[in-house]
């Protein structure tokens, strides 16, 4: 999992009050639009959302392993090893900031 910020930018309302409905038969001189098919909403996903969704699809999650660690957390015989999380947490501020490391 990479840490880093999330695009907290909300979504326009594509139906707000700035939006003018077009009524059919209702003729006001231009392009008739009681044959044409209203026009749908326009959807854009967040970056956290894209982020979400490539974790699902993606197959190298391991739920056994998740069982093993929860279980070991209730135990109270799971061990962090901090050296590893700071090295990784160093390794992704490091791609973040488009260093490669080697």
């Amino acid at each position: 999992m990479k840490i880093g910020s999330t695009d907290t930018t909300p979504i326009a309302n594509p139906g707000g009050p700035d939006r003018k409905a077009a009524s059919p038969g209702k003729t006001d001189g231009g392009p008739a639009v009681a044959n044409m098919p209203e026009a749908s909403a326009s959807v854009k996903l967040s970056a956290s959302a894209k982020v979400l969704s490539a974790a699902e699809a993606d197959p190298t999650f391991d739920t056994a392993k998740v069982d093993r660690i929860a279980q070991a957390i209730r135990d109270g015989k799971f061990e962090v090893n901090a050296d590893a999380i700071a090295d990784k947490l160093i390794q992704n501020a490091q791609e973040l900031l488009g260093r490669k490391t080697s």
